[in-house]
């Protein structure tokens, strides 16, 4: 069985090939490759292998990318250190998905998997997706933080807001470290727990612990004080009466 990793990482690569050899030392690992742009040229070239390992924070952007350049037919297992990707990973022949750091037993599920699968047999990605998204944990647990080639993880309970400026969505901890991260306000609103976060205007997403004073500037609109700092914006006139209900906890 041949297979190609993707990964940005080299020390997570190099692990990846470890473990995979340890599992099957009959198993052929063909590459490394560790961006967007690697993989498309690789496949122009190269005859596609039996399964791809592939990550989904790639250095230049998401993994999912490559879908809108190249045609995988090949099953895929994903790694990641974010689960919230995972009804995207199962709808382009994933079969299956790993979060980071990665342990031999998942993996080894992971493989023999694959192995199970009949020549020509299909997996009904749609299903899978249904079934991951009625039974996967609500909201993010956590982001990934690229600061140059330095990484660093960040838990949502550590997150008081999010704010865009500059077209750039940023993060800010209780600590008042403020970090850039790859979400739009809109796929945040979408993965965020619901009843932690809440979006007030079309720049901010805020948790309720990063409120420190509101003043009610008119019948419908409130204005809110934010730290750490010391932020001030205003809850927008068709949001402001689920803003209230949101506080009290009645949604």
């Amino acid at each position: 069985m041949k297979v190609l990793i993707v990964e940005d990482e080299q020390r997570a690569a190099q692990r990846l090939e470890k473990l995979i050899k340890e599992i099957d030392a009959s198993i052929e690992v063909v590459d490394q490759l560790d961006s967007i742009e690697s993989v498309i040229d690789w496949f122009d070239t190269q005859i596609a292998p039996d399964l791809l390992f592939m990550d989904i924070h790639l250095a230049d952007g998401s993994a999912f990318e490559i879908f809108n350049h190249i045609n995988i037919k090949k099953p895929i297992i994903f790694t990641t250190a974010y689960d919230q990707y995972a009804i995207d990973a199962f709808k382009v022949n994933a079969v299956d998905y790993l979060l980071k750091p990665i342990k031999q037993e998942a993996l080894e599920t992971a493989v023999n998997k694959y192995k199970a699968l009949q020549p020509g047999a299909s997996i009904n990605y749609s299903e899978l997706a249904k079934h991951l998204q009625n039974n996967q944990p609500k909201g993010i647990k956590r982001f990934l933080i690229r600061m140059g080639k330095n990484l660093r993880t960040v838990e949502i309970e550590d997150v008081v807001y999010f704010y865009t400026e500059n077209k750039i969505t940023f993060l800010i901890s209780k600590e008042g470290k403020r970090y850039p991260i790859d979400f739009s306000l809109e796929k945040l609103e979408e993965e965020l727990d619901t009843d932690a976060f809440f979006r007030i205007n079309r720049q901010f997403i805020i948790s309720i612990k990063a409120i420190s004073k509101m003043v009610a500037v008119s019948k419908s609109r409130v204005k809110v004080y934010l730290e750490p700092e010391a932020m001030e914006t205003i809850v927008s006139t068709e949001r402001s009466g689920r803003f209230k209900r949101w506080l009290t906890g009645d949604q």
